[in-house]
């Protein structure tokens, strides 16, 4: 498609789609108090546009919200995009997890008893 496009062309295409790809997602990924725009996540990995130099346990946050903790290793670059795969990826949790049996069927309020 792009052998009949000039290269000031085809760098402008270029240019804009990475442009529009950090626009529309808000993920991101969190190490060391540094925060990377993730261009791209799947199930089993992420892609940033620029070296980051990460490796090891980090987190990634989809705005505010927290989605999993981590642990990554460099696997592929090419086309001025970084890929990490994931070597763990946990959800994150806002509560900590319980090591009993919820009971299912527990009152949802006590009625105090009137004497």
């Amino acid at each position: 498609m792009f052998t009949f496009l000039s290269k000031e062309v085809r760098d402008g295409l270029e240019q804009a789609r990475k442009q529009s790809l950090r626009k529309g997602n808000r993920l991101s990924v969190h190490s060391d108090g540094q925060v990377h725009r993730i261009l791209r996540l799947w199930e089993t990995g992420f892609e940033l546009e620029h070296r980051a130099g990460l490796r090891g346990l980090v987190d990634v946050y989809d705005g505010p919200r927290h989605l999993s903790h981590c642990l990554i290793v460099k696997s592929d670059e090419g086309d001025g995009q970084y890929r990490y795969e994931f070597k763990r990826a946990t959800p994150a949790r806002d509560q900590a997890p319980v090591d009993f049996v919820l009971n299912d069927v527990a009152p949802a309020a006590l009625i105090p008893r009137y004497q």
